[in-house]
């Protein structure tokens, strides 16, 4: 990480405290102590990052992101560890809304295997469509009933 990068970092991470109301800028106002431990992190970790010391670790990251009203993602990126590319959002992940998925993407999707994937679908079909002669059976079996009765 460049010193560019870190002190960009700091700068956002300082401008997300003050906005959350912590006083980082008073040297008794307590904020740094505060974030620390509402965070559960050391306060050295924070204190490292806001003189441009050091940039935190994963799991400093995830404990102070909520607190300053942020994902972990965009702290991730934000700090240069990682692109957007790398950590793509759920909505970039999902199909378009056109998209309807086959018998054959469900038989993948439930790791059934490539040479039972014929039988899977022919099964399957059977009962999603109804065939000429199913169609009837529950008017025969009713037919069937009421002559009983």
């Amino acid at each position: 990480m460049s010193t560019q990068g870190l002190d960009e970092f700091a700068g956002w991470v300082e401008g997300l405290m003050r906005a959350r109301g912590y006083d980082i800028d008073s040297p008794r106002g307590g904020g740094k102590s505060r974030i620390a431990d509402e965070a559960g992190v050391h306060r050295a970790a924070v204190t490292r990052l806001l003189q441009r010391q050091s940039m935190p670790d994963l799991e400093t990251m995830r404990r102070i992101a909520p607190l300053l009203g942020v994902s972990v993602r965009d702290m991730l990126i934000r700090s240069g560890r990682v692109t957007p590319e790398e950590l793509p959002l759920a909505a970039d992940l999902r199909p378009p809304n056109d998209w309807q998925p086959t018998m054959e993407d469900f038989a993948r999707w439930l790791g059934v295997p490539d040479e039972r994937l014929g039988v899977f679908v022919k099964v399957v079909n059977q009962f999603l469509e109804p065939d000429a002669e199913g169609a009837d059976a529950p008017a025969a079996a009713e037919s069937r009933r009421t002559a009983r009765d």
